[in-house]
């Protein structure tokens, strides 16, 4: 590992800091990467974007030393070297930042910088230098948080200032960040760009893995964009647009990312009156009709999806009154609002949204398994009727009902959670960040699908930390501010600064 006092504007008179060569890698019938080169130059920051399944993962594991290519060479800092396991990784200054945090909720920031490399003296943990050199890491990146706080108390935002400090005290090389921001509110993101751009002028090169077009071109210097399995194209960002990087992606032109459809409305399906829950958010009034998309926008804390969970009965409301398509429902629990014919994405796919050990099917049939039972038996052919049925409508790839959800990408584990949830035909969807962490081609995919639902007569209530998203597919748009309505905006008002302007609670909006 070299001192980092390389700049950006002397970058190019060093060797690369990487440089992987002809990188092969096939498992059991799956060919994942193919004669891919990848050029990391020093004091850079290099994005790599692909749609899921483009090999981004399994290139950064061979970097990492958790898979072994089957062809191909790797140089780090000018000298070949073959990594082995992570630990020769680690050896060789490559620092790995996951996009599930590796920390210890019970210990302190300090601890957790330090794990594994625990300062001793005469055997013993010198806890004075363990502290210093967190307090270090956090100045030298400007991170806000304070060496003696439990991690368990941080924000997921300060915990992932912490990962990055406990990897950038290790003193790399080379840094990989995997969707950093894919939890992070618009603002959280921007303190971790500084963050990225001060490891940058210390001469880290960055290499910055993300779904998210617009900050990949904000805070890259160059990009290597993958599809397949293959390296298309590796260029400085300077002069790329979104529409050029998506090309590149998917190998075909998406003219719109959020297509909208126009659908004539219907009569109100969703009435919510007063709508409060101590602490979360409270006086919500909200409707929706027949085919109408309603977005929800708001900072990170405003209460969007305590709202969300309420009106499915996962948390009680203290007030309030709910009226699905015409009828008044006691949502005291998501029983209360499935047989209501309400339906709900949950944010966290993973933990909420599938069950990963059962098949496609098994998924796919969870929530409308009375449908399809007879004296407690589940009606085997309905249920493989049902899952073929929505593989085909929904685009589920591979088409395999028989196939654990855990081994399809995140785009095509979302289309089975709609599928799911569809298959009880509800009056009203509510979606918490549907596209958040799939590509772009899965994320049309999706946009696709909702704007069918609409025209089918399903209202639907949209929740995205994209605002861009929000807006382009809404025909209004609800902000909350502090756990209360700020503004209800119609499509024509809802411009990105209106509603930036009611999200942070200015007068006007």
């Amino acid at each position: 590992m070299t001192d980092h006092v390389t700049t950006t504007d002397d970058a190019q008179a060093h060797p690369p800091a990487l440089e992987m060569v002809g990188i092969s890698k096939s498992f059991p019938g799956v060919r994942a990467l193919t004669d891919v080169d990848l050029r990391v130059l020093p004091g850079r920051v290099h994005a790599i974007v692909g749609e899921n399944g483009a090999g981004k993962s399994t290139l950064m594991k061979i970097l990492a030393g958790v898979h072994q290519p089957d062809a191909g060479t790797l140089t780090v800092g000018g000298r070949e070297v073959v990594i082995g396991s992570p630990l020769d990784a680690q050896r060789m200054g490559i620092g790995m930042v996951y996009q599930e945090l590796n920390l210890v909720p019970d210990l302190s920031v300090a601890e957790n910088i330090c794990l594994g490399r625990m300062p001793r003296r005469f055997g013993v943990l010198d806890r004075r230098a363990m502290e210093q050199a967190a307090t270090t890491a956090l100045a030298d990146l400007d991170a806000q948080v304070h060496w003696s706080t439990t991690v368990g108390d941080l924000t997921v935002s300060q915990q992932q200032l912490v990962e990055i400090c406990k990897v950038y005290a290790s003193r790399p090389d080379i840094v990989v960040l995997d969707e950093p921001t894919s939890s992070l509110s618009e603002h959280e993101s921007q303190v971790l760009f500084d963050v990225v751009r001060r490891m940058r002028d210390r001469g880290i090169s960055v290499i910055y893995i993300s779904h998210r077009l617009r900050e990949v071109l904000e805070i890259a210097d160059d990009v290597t964009v993958l599809r397949d399995g293959h390296r298309i194209e590796s260029r400085p960002v300077a002069g790329l647009t979104p529409a050029d990087m998506i090309r590149l992606m998917v190998g075909r032109d998406l003219t719109e990312v959020f297509p909208k459809r126009e659908v004539e409305l219907g009569e109100t399906v969703l009435e919510v009156r007063g709508l409060t829950r101590s602490g979360a958010f409270a006086d919500v009034d909200l409707n929706i009709r027949r085919g109408e998309i309603v977005g929800l926008a708001g900072l990170v804390g405003s209460g969007r999806t305590e709202v969300a969970r309420a009106l499915f009965g996962l948390d009680r409301a203290d007030a309030g009154s709910v009226v699905v398509a015409g009828r008044p429902v006691d949502v005291r629990r998501p029983g209360h609002a499935v047989a209501a014919g309400v339906a709900y994405v949950p944010e966290d796919r993973k933990a909420d949204g599938i069950v990963p050990a059962l098949s496609v099917r098994d998924n796919l049939s969870l929530a409308s398994l009375g449908r399809r039972s007879r004296a407690g038996m589940v009606l085997a052919r309905q249920e493989r009727a049902l899952a073929g049925e929505q593989i085909a409508s929904l685009g589920v790839s591979p088409a395999a009902p028989e196939r654990r959800i855990d081994t399809l990408s995140g785009g095509n584990q979302q289309k089975v959670v709609l599928g799911k949830w569809l298959a009880t035909r509800p009056h009203v969807l509510i979606l918490d960040e549907p596209t958040r962490g799939v590509d772009v081609g899965a994320k049309a995919d999706i946009h696709r699908i909702i704007g069918d639902l609409a025209a089918s007569g399903v209202g639907i209530l949209l929740i995205s930390s994209e605002l861009p998203e929000v807006l382009a597919v809404s025909d209004r748009v609800l902000v909350l501010h502090e756990g209360r309505v700020a503004a209800d905006l119609s499509a024509a008002d809802a411009t990105e600064a209106a509603v930036m302007h009611a999200a942070t609670g200015q007068e006007a909006a």
